[in-house]
């Protein structure tokens, strides 16, 4: 068999080997998975006509150099915005789709409780620079939450461009054209990390939508403990390890399963 093929997309803040560094340990040697950084971050600052069109085809990119015609797309927050988008403009080069917890998915079937919400998120353009990351943490957990102070000492380098990286995103959801339409028609399984302590009318919401546009193909996990800050991916790898596995190799067999049909009516 050959080994599974998958790429991973970070969020908009940690890179992606720093993410995604225990997932992959814990995924074993026959999963070759590739931690792919985002393009928005290639330069100082974002590019002018970034869009999440930039990302995909970045993606597209990193599999084409890796030989790779089809293969499994993992994205977490703006990165599982990203995988949305490539599900929807190609999906044939996808054998399936894993979010979690993406950062947007789609301007279609708001609920009023996540409407609301969203408005947030559009009022953090006008907070000055020490206040915009302490916010824009705050929207993405239930009020209850208790958030870490920030590490004392200097912020790595990379640190820099995040807020204006997290800027480009929200900009870019406010008018990009994710067509639900085409998710619809996504024909492979899609898999759902939700934490419990991720805000119910954001990540909770976002979850119940995309479960009602990919069904009857989609799956949803909950990790009780964990929120969009302390994300499954590094707290509790082995276990979302396990699950992204099931995935895959369920995808496979779906995938083979027609193979063989298709052949027996053609042949």
């Amino acid at each position: 068999m050959q080994p599974i093929r998958a790429i991973l997309l970070p969020g908009a803040i940690l890179p992606a080997d720093l993410a995604y560094t225990a997932l992959i340990e814990a995924l074993g040697p026959d999963v070759q998975a590739d931690a792919k950084d985002l393009e928005l971050y290639t330069g100082d600052a974002p590019p002018a006509d970034w869009t999440l069109d930039t990302e995909v085809a970045g993606v597209l990119r990193e599999a084409d150099a890796r030989g790779w015609d089809t293969f499994h797309l993992a994205g977490y927050s703006g990165g599982g915005s990203v995988a949305l988008a490539v599900a929807a403009k190609h999906p044939e080069r996808l054998q399936s789709l894993a979010l979690l917890e993406p950062a947007w998915a789609g301007n279609w079937d708001w609920s009023p409780a996540y409407a609301e919400h969203r408005k947030g998120y559009r009022q953090l353009e006008s907070l000055p620079p020490e206040q915009f990351l302490p916010a824009f943490m705050r929207l993405g957990v239930r009020p209850d939450v208790v958030l870490p102070p920030p590490k004392p000492g200097p912020q790595p380098p990379w640190m820099a461009k995040r807020p204006a990286g997290i800027k480009a995103f929200l900009r870019n959801f406010d008018n990009y054209d994710l067509d639900r339409s085409r998710l619809a028609a996504f024909s492979h399984p899609v898999f759902f990390a939700l934490g419990g302590l991720s805000h119910p009318d954001d990540y909770g919401d976002m979850a119940a939508r995309l479960a009602r546009v990919f069904f009857p193909d989609f799956h949803l996990e909950v990790f009780p403990r964990r929120h969009h800050f302390d994300p499954p991916h590094r707290i509790e790898p082995q276990r979302l390890a396990d699950g992204l596995r099931r995935h895959w190799e369920l995808a496979e067999a779906e995938t083979g399963g027609r193979q063989v049909a298709e052949e027996s009516r053609t042949g």
